[in-house]
């Protein structure tokens, strides 16, 4: 038996400032997706993923939650872990920067630059966006703004510790013209090239005093590691490098990685400062960095600021795993920005997943129940119009391997859903219910079902790495086992006279209006749901003397009849006794708290000596006095009601 051929993808480890959105979700996907295929094809893959855990931003949101810096990330990187889990996602490793074997590695890579002449001490001055962990010059900003994010940055003067970039400037430049797969895709690589080499690359600092929440430096205390230089190695230390040159065995059989999965704002930390910082290391550069496009909320970057974010774990509770896997595999094209929109999500899944690939299975499953009593039948009775259909099944592995070499994700979906669009067409060509009415076309009726049968088993097989799950339900119903891509090279391998399993819909259509409706639902009460369970108002901060505190008639009144007002949907009139043998007459503000039956004969507390004022042109005269707070979003009141055995008129004090 062949060894395997080793592949090494890793994703950009996600930043723990906060919960990712789905578009920081969809990179795991994509990299889920590829390494399902490389495995599929016969590679020993290493799939590596996780967070990245230091740095400025970090140690802010800390401070601001109360906690420590590591109680923090502990907490997000718990939770992007759950999502990637979520999302069915088949890592091989996931790691984490604050953890101590990497933090050692990482000081001893900054001491091996430094001693190698490649890192020197100096004082920064500039400008900093702390949001991207960003230094600028004044020429580099945007309208005065970080050119990548667009926020404010900040003056910064620091002593800091710098890398040498244009020492190795004119290698990285020759190594780019030599491997021109190196960055990908093309519009990326002219970027990198005409932006940040041509140009001239300026020293990065690599160290920081302003914080303390990073690696510490081991040749200057009080400098901590710049979070890029420790957040990229994690490629190589959790691999297995070891910068004393006693490297394992890991690292030896699956670097230089294959690919880095990046987004398309993180190129440059991947394309020129990582291959530059490997180069001082004397390492193999990966041999391919792919900066993926974003995925837009009609037409937006999605942001906090804009209220567009949209999270994995809701799309699956609103859709499932594989609808949402689905679409943003195939609505991403290979270099621009793809769209995202609940009426999108709502039209693939009907269009595509419920008509093209649910209906064929399910149709299909059925009729071989109805004619065939659920028996696999045999192809005894082909004809040339079977062909075309074969044909396309034969083809497809061949032309989805084309497009998954090239990193073309969405176009390789593409080419199954071909298929299932022609098996689909092969049903209208044939018509089986036709044929069922006839007894001497029986074999014919069996030879078609078995070809759609046989191309739905190819579908399954080859939808694995893109919808797990759906793959694994198709191949349930067919009662047969993933034979993986080596079991698509020949038509017919389908084993007649079996048993099928259980028909089951796979995708359920989706009415646009109700589904709206529910996603309105949903997010209106997972937004109640988030609010703090019980809130108060604030305490007054001026003091009141005790006095003026004393000036105020607090009583004992009981409700003789309450009324609501008319023309007024807040109003209630109060009838009180209040001890003095005649009638007081409050009105209050309290209608969608209570009902007006319910509080007569209730002793209530009123203040009693305040100016009668006009409401709604009748007269009240005094205050009830009530307890108010917010519960979940929601206003709440209560009256302040005692003791009926306390006699109206009786003074509170």
């Amino acid at each position: 038996m062949c060894e395997k051929k080793p592949y090494y993808i890793s994703t950009a480890i996600a930043y723990t400032s906060a919960k990712p959105h789905i578009g920081n979700t969809y990179e795991i996907v994509l990299a889920d997706a590829i390494a399902r295929y490389k495995r599929q094809a016969g590679f020993e893959v290493y799939f590596q993923t996780g967070t990245d855990e230091h740095g400025q931003k970090i140690q802010q949101k800390a401070e601001a939650a109360g906690i420590t810096p590591q109680e923090y990330v502990d907490n997000v990187a718990g939770q992007i872990k759950s999502i990637w889990d979520l999302m069915n996602t088949t890592y091989d490793r996931f790691v984490r920067t604050t953890d101590p074997e990497h933090k050692e590695k990482v000081q001893k890579i900054f001491k091996k630059m430094y001693e190698k002449g490649d890192i020197y001490k100096g004082k920064y001055v500039g400008k900093y966006c702390t949001p991207c962990e960003s230094f600028w010059t004044e020429s580099q900003l945007v309208d005065g703004k970080c050119p990548d994010c667009g926020r404010e940055c900040v003056d910064a003067e620091e002593e800091a510790y710098f890398f040498k970039m244009s020492k190795y400037a004119d290698q990285l430049m020759q190594y780019i013209e030599e491997h021109p797969q190196f960055i990908q895709p093309e519009s990326r690589k002219n970027e990198m090239i005409n932006n940040f080499l041509k140009p001239g690359l300026q020293d990065l600092c690599v160290s920081r005093t302003s914080f303390t929440w990073g690696v510490p430096v081991t040749i200057d205390p009080g400098h901590v590691t710049y979070v890029w230089l420790d957040a990229l190695s994690n490629y190589i230390t959790f691999c297995g490098y070891d910068p004393d040159g006693n490297h394992s065995e890991h690292y030896k059989k699956f670097w230089p990685a294959d690919l880095h999965l990046i987004g398309k704002d993180i190129v440059r930390f991947h394309t020129i400062y990582w291959p530059i910082f490997l180069m001082s290391m004397g390492e193999e550069l990966p041999k391919q960095v792919f900066g993926h496009p974003w995925l837009l909320v009609k037409g937006d970057k999605m942001s906090k600021s804009l209220g567009n974010v949209i999270y994995a774990d809701d799309l699956v509770n609103l859709f499932g795993v594989d609808a949402i896997r689905y679409f943003v595999l195939h609505e991403m094209p290979f270099a621009a920005d793809g769209v995202m929109t609940y009426e999108l999500i709502i039209e693939r899944i009907n269009a595509e997943l419920a008509n093209i690939l649910g209906n064929l299975v399910n149709r299909t499953i059925a009729m071989v129940g109805k004619y065939f009593g659920g028996i696999v039948p045999a192809p005894t009775a082909p004809e040339a119009l079977d062909e075309e259909l074969k044909a396309v099944a034969l083809a497809m592995p061949g032309k989805v391997q084309t497009k998954m070499n090239e990193l073309k994700v969405a176009d390789a979906i593409d080419e199954i859903f071909a298929l299932l669009r022609r098996a689909n067409k092969y049903i209208d060509e044939t018509a089986p219910w036709a044929l069922a009415k006839d007894e001497s076309q029986k074999a014919r009726l069996g030879t078609v079902l078995y070809n759609l049968l046989e191309s739905i088993r190819f579908a399954g097989i080859a939808l694995e790495p893109y919808l797990p799950d759906t793959s694994r339900r198709i191949l349930e119903q067919l009662c047969t086992e993933n034979g993986g891509l080596e079991s698509l090279t020949t038509f017919g391998v389908f084993e007649s006279g079996k048993q099928l399993g259980a028909g089951e819909i796979l995708f359920a259509r989706l009415d646009m209006a109700a589904k709206l409706a529910e996603i309105d639902a949903y997010h209106a009460e997972k937004a109640k749901a988030a609010l703090p369970p019980v809130e108060i108002e604030p305490y007054a901060t001026e003091t009141v003397d005790f006095d003026t505190f004393c000036k105020s008639d607090f009583r004992a009144v009981k409700v003789k009849d309450c009324q609501p007002v008319k023309k007024s949907d807040k109003l209630l009139q109060f009838t009180l006794d209040d001890g003095t043998g005649t009638d007081r007459q409050i009105l209050s503000g309290i209608a969608k708290f209570y009902k007006p039956e319910e509080l007569i004969g209730k002793t209530l507390v009123a203040i009693t000596n305040l100016p009668p004022r006009k409401m709604m042109g009748r007269e009240s005269c005094g205050m009830l006095i009530s307890a108010v707070h917010t519960e979940k979003g929601e206003e709440k009141l209560n009256l302040l009601m005692v003791d009926d055995a306390i006699p109206a008129g009786a003074k509170l004090c």
